[in-house]
């Protein structure tokens, strides 16, 4: 009977520490440091530039604009997805990593000030082999669970889209 009560204590107290640990899961991510993670409501997001380029290349650098009020913190890559003009969604995926225009910067903490800005660099062809024409792209920051929509009017070769981890600067080749 002992050995009964041990078990049942024993189960209380792993209970009770995943209710603590569960509690705690809902509070705000963070990226590091103790800094919150930026939400999609937290940021405005555009093309800082468009790119193009030779064999059917296009892309831009995506740029996240903390339009909160408190500093927040991104890691990671962004989430990317195409819808056509009446906002259907597309087939679509991302390849995390080196773009035909910029070098990965690699997953790292990057803090962002309100007002401040954070950069990712996008790029897909254009070739029209099993093209979409995509009028939006959708873009949801590292960690986020929403999107905010851009727009892109471009044709993407098979819903392909490639994209670097975000950085507060991410250098494009010239």
């Amino acid at each position: 009977m002992n050995a009964k009560l041990a078990l049942a204590g024993a189960a209380a107290v792993v209970l009770s520490a995943g209710l603590t640990t569960g509690a705690v899961a809902q509070e705000a991510p963070t990226a590091g440091a103790g800094l919150a993670t930026c939400a999609a409501s937290d940021l405005s997001v555009s093309f800082h530039n468009r790119l193009g380029g030779g064999m059917n290349h296009a892309g831009g650098t995506l740029e996240f604009r903390n339009t909160g009020g408190r500093e927040c913190a991104l890691r990671g890559y962004p989430g990317l997805g195409l819808e056509n003009a009446q906002h259907e969604e597309l087939s679509a995926h991302a390849i995390r990593g080196n773009t035909w225009y910029a070098d990965d910067p690699g997953n790292k903490v990057v803090r962002v000030r309100p007002g401040g800005t954070a950069q990712a660099v996008v790029a897909w062809t254009h070739s029209g082999s099993a093209a979409r024409q995509a009028a939006y792209l959708r873009v949801t920051p590292p960690a986020a669970t929403s999107y905010r929509t851009i727009e892109l009017g471009d044709l993407v070769d098979n819903g392909e889209l490639h994209v670097t981890a975000v950085a507060n600067t991410v250098p494009v080749r010239e």
